[in-house]
């Protein structure tokens, strides 16, 4: 049976350039696809989410390259919380999948994984590239 499941993400940059941006959202994206099976015609819509000082592209458009292009994306601003961690790029994905929810893969990438450290479990959350960017 099929049900509505979101698989989070979240990666850093190290500045605010377009090539930057779409170059780390691609990676993201690549490795929850990877890790989690996603094939577009499963998927729903993809929220991207920046930090304010994320101003140089839209990050949706690294998933119009990498070929998604009959789904619906839809990329806002992230709270402006003095605490939070900067640079940052975050992404759900709702997709239709047969996973039950503890099957999902979510991936935190260079330096993001600090968003959750709740999830440290290692059952179902990936940590790539663990250096942090943020120094």
């Amino acid at each position: 049976m099929l049900m509505m499941r979101g698989v989070r993400g979240a990666t850093t940059v190290r500045e605010n350039t377009e090539e930057a941006m779409i170059s780390a959202t691609q990676e993201l994206l690549k490795a929850l696809i990877d890790y989690n099976g996603i094939e577009e015609k499963d998927v729903a819509s993809v929220f991207f989410t920046t930090t304010p000082d994320l101003t140089a592209a839209y990050p949706a458009k690294a998933a119009r390259l990498l070929g998604w292009n009959d789904t619906a994306l839809m990329g806002m601003q992230e709270a402006d919380v003095p605490t939070g961690l900067k640079m940052c790029i975050r992404v759900l994905i709702h997709w239709n999948t047969s996973k039950a929810i503890d099957e999902l893969v979510h991936v935190y990438m260079n330096g993001a994984e600090k968003l959750r450290p709740d999830f440290f479990y290692p059952k179902n959350k990936v940590v790539l590239n663990k250096e942090s960017i943020e120094e």
